[in-house]
């Protein structure tokens, strides 16, 4: 998917019909996951709730309320290294040393910057494998507020290996733990000095495949970080079974589906993983979750030329959809080219008549709007220009190069109007 991107929305008329489809068992073509995280997670305090540091702090001798000021410490004024905890005495630092306690914190590896303020940071792990995130600021046109969307990064690396993204050429690694994903948040944070309004769940690896992680960190980001749960989009290619569960806790989130095509045969062509997963069992796991949370489902659509991006496959797509249900927004993603990729770029010519398509069929769509194409922007281009195997020796961070060039203006965006919506994710990765 595209990175450095902004996202802005057409809104338009929504009309349906549904019907329910038995789909018979297929096996699985998802990739097993048999790498997982190299070490766990539980001597991190970033993440643990004020509950279990109150705990924590009883079991290690201390007052109750020193928790509380540890939380407070984690999560407001966002110490990274246990020496810095101020307030606490330093017998309670020492015993949280000794046990093997730290916060959880990463350093920043490499900064890139796109003239349109858009930040893209590598973040390098504690076993020196790099992880990307990004930071979207969006000002108010009175000037006032600003807006700050950060899309983080849910694995190192992905496994479903679409044909177009650039996460899955670089390979898999492993799961991100979710001290990892809360950090990410935080960094953007630290970067912007300003607090982080929405985040998007679009940038390396697929969520599903780490539910554990990416759902325990959502409920620190809501709960500890404060940031609203409507404020969080969480995407997904599709993974058997998953929505259903994702369904079962009841976010009240946005789900947005990586779809990319109207029909099996082509989503398979694009999305290899999909061979595991029929679109019309994807469609009921969608529909069901609706039913179940009351939240309308997202579904991402990257146009790319003359492979889907004919009015005939939007046609076929508005048909789909309204076979399912009505609660459905789609967002067209013009495909933002990458190295070494089959694809290109659709002309606005294009773009224009599948948005228009789907719009006479009273389908709701959005088209997302390019910001920046700076280079190595695409999701995965960065880590991959640096890593495909762990860093071999710590980098000087003191020598962090921030990258400045212009932005490159996008001509596809020509005469297209746009309004911004802030339930939906505010960028791709």
């Amino acid at each position: 998917m595209a990175l450095l991107q902004q996202a802005c929305f057409v809104p338009l008329v929504r009309a349906a019909r549904s019907r329910s489809l038995t789909i018979p068992p297929r096996a699985s073509l998802v990739p097993a996951l048999t790498k997982s995280t190299p070490h766990a997670d539980s001597h991190v305090l970033l993440g643990m709730s004020e509950q279990e540091l109150q705990q924590l702090a009883v079991d290690l001798g201390q007052e109750k309320y020193r928790g509380k000021q540890l939380y407070q410490l984690l999560y407001k004024r966002k110490m990274k290294e246990i020496k810095d905890l101020s307030h606490l005495p330093q017998v309670f630092k020492d015993n949280l040393q000794e046990a093997g306690w730290r916060v959880g914190r990463s350093p920043i590896h490499e900064s890139v910057k796109a003239a349109d303020g858009t930040v893209k940071l590598l973040i390098k792990l504690e076993d020196n494998r790099l992880v990307e995130t990004v930071g979207i600021p969006v000002v108010d046109e009175d000037g006032g507020s600003m807006r700050l969307t950060a899309c983080v990064s849910s694995q190192v690396g992905c496994p479903l290996r679409c044909s177009f993204c650039a996460t899955g050429k670089g390979g898999f690694s492993r799961n991100l733990q979710r001290h990892e994903i809360i950090d990410q948040v935080l960094a953007i944070e630290d970067v912007f000095k300003n607090r982080v309004t929405n985040v998007v769940f679009m940038g390396m690896g697929e969520p599903m495949l780490n539910m554990k992680a990416v759902l325990d960190a959502h409920r620190c980001l809501n709960k500890d970080i404060l940031i609203g749960q409507r404020m969080i989009t969480i995407s997904t290619v599709g993974v058997p079974n998953t929505i259903k569960k994702l369904a079962s806790h009841k976010l009240q989130s946005t789900l947005a589906v990586s779809l990319h095509a109207p029909n099996q045969k082509l989503r398979e062509s694009i999305v290899p993983s999909a061979k595991s997963y029929p679109l019309e069992a994807l469609m009921k796991d969608c529909k069901d979750y609706f039913t179940e949370t009351n939240r309308r489902v997202s579904f991402e659509y990257a146009l790319l030329a003359g492979v889907n991006d004919a009015t005939e496959h939007a046609i076929e797509l508005a048909e789909l959809l309204q076979r399912w249900g009505h609660s459905y927004h789609v967002n067209l993603i013009p495909f933002n080219p990458i190295e070494d990729s089959e694809y290109r770029r659709p002309y606005r010519k294009a773009v224009l008549a599948f948005s228009k398509a789907l719009e006479s069929r009273k389908i709701t769509v959005s088209v997302r709007i390019t910001r920046g194409l700076d280079a190595n922007a695409a999701c995965g281009q960065l880590r991959n220009k640096f890593q495909k195997s762990p860093l071999l020796t710590d980098s000087n961070i003191d020598d962090l190069k921030v990258e400045e060039g212009p932005l490159l203006t996008d001509s596809n965006n020509g005469d297209l109007k746009v309004e911004e919506q802030e339930d939906l994710a505010a960028v791709a990765c």
